[in-house]
């Protein structure tokens, strides 16, 4: 028997998008689900043919292949003529998220199922994430960089290899789901009996049950401990900011998938450096003879020391800027600026020959402050910088 065209099946176009597709399909499953339509082979046929032509029109380069040979190009998926071929476990297990759940029947969110399927294989438990926080420099910011770190946390139990029994012959099958890790049960509803199915309350999932318990962990599979783990923390984080290591968090019982570690970064003030965004400012403070007559000065940089030239005749709250002095951006080449703030010292207390010579400076026209009209405010050099 020939096979329909899967554009058909679905009720789309052959320019619906992916989303579009996805609800088709969806729709369709829900009108010929096995629980809404027990012992109907008219029904489980459709429910697998419709599976069938989502497998292919939802994967890009299948479509593709459809759409340029026909079936002849679509082999490959699960085959088998009006879905006649097609195994039900596979299905529930690889069409998990069109059923918005676990795999199991899309009424399991409607009458108070748990989410996980018998047909889609036992629950895998996961075990918490940890949260860490980590101090860095500026200069370890500026730089990255990798540190080890020692986390107090719950780890797999070296007695029983994280699977919470004595011995491989302490575990027995599961005689409330018969091994499957779920359990199922008919609700009457005005649609007419509903079968569907929860995580079995007994082995919490695992279709097994511990006959005798480990004498360490006392069958959960983690104790607490301590590990070193190494973090490489890339160039130009910033305070606040979170990084995630998948399966470095808190071991899960019995052998199940780790947590997250979640580290969070702490920026340690610098002594004379300030951050701002990608760049890093710095107050100098130099003597008005200095700004006056010019001179070579030294400032920090998270780099070390570095020389700048002040011009003679440096007005207080001129910017100097060091390219590429700053911050790299993360994950970029792209690196902030230093930019320098020129502040004019003036000294508290001088003797009789400083004080008679500054009236003579005083009295001069060159020492008369004498602002020029076009000259911009230091507010308005730091906003033309920034824009």
């Amino acid at each position: 028997m020939s096979k329909r065209d899967y554009y058909d099946i679905l009720g789309v176009s052959k320019n619906a998008s992916a989303e579009e597709i996805k609800k088709a399909y969806r729709k369709l499953a829900i009108k010929f689900h096995p629980d809404k339509n027990p012992d109907d082979k008219s029904a489980e046929d459709k429910f697998k043919e419709g599976a069938e032509a989502y497998e292919v029109l939802s994967n890009p380069e299948k479509k593709q292949r459809y759409d340029q040979f026909g079936h002849a190009g679509a082999q490959g998926g699960y085959g088998g003529g009006q879905g006649g071929g097609m195994n039900m476990d596979d299905i529930f297990s690889q069409f998990g998220d069109i059923f918005g759940g676990g795999g199991g029947s899309p009424f399991d969110s409607f009458f108070g199922g748990g989410g996980q399927s018998s047909r889609g294989g036992r629950r895998v438990q996961r075990g918490t994430n940890l949260r860490i926080k980590v101090k860095l420099t500026l200069e370890e910011i500026a730089n990255g960089i990798e540190k080890k770190i020692k986390v107090n946390k719950q780890i797999l139990c070296n007695t029983c290899d994280g699977s919470g029994a004595k011995d491989k012959n302490s575990f027995s099958t599961c005689k409330t789901c018969g091994g499957s890790g779920a359990v199922r049960r008919v609700t009457n509803t005005i649609l007419g009996q509903m079968q569907t199915t929860s995580t079995c309350p007994t082995c919490n999932g695992e279709g097994t049950t511990i006959t005798a318990k480990c004498g360490t962990c006392h069958g959960e599979g983690v104790t607490r401990g301590e590990e070193t783990i190494s973090i490489n923390i890339p160039a130009g984080v910033s305070e606040g900011m979170q990084l995630s290591m998948s399966g470095k968090g808190n071991a899960a019982p019995r052998g199940g998938v780790p947590g997250d570690l979640i580290i969070l970064i702490e920026e340690i003030p610098h002594e004379s450096l300030k951050r701002e965004g990608i760049n890093i400012i710095y107050d100098l403070h130099v003597s008005f003879v200095d700004a006056t007559l010019g001179a070579s000065v030294e400032v920090p940089t998270i780099d070390g020391k570095a020389s700048i030239k002040l011009e003679p005749g440096t007005q207080g709250g001129k910017i100097l800027r060091l390219k590429g002095k700053g911050i790299p951006e993360v994950n970029s080449y792209h690196k902030g600026d230093q930019l320098i703030q020129v502040n004019i010292w003036t000294p508290k207390t001088i003797n009789n020959e400083e004080r008679e010579l500054l009236e003579k400076f005083r009295a001069s026209e060159n020492f008369k402050p004498n602002p020029s009209k076009n000259e911009k405010s230091f507010f308005d050099r730091m906003k033309e910088y920034f824009e």
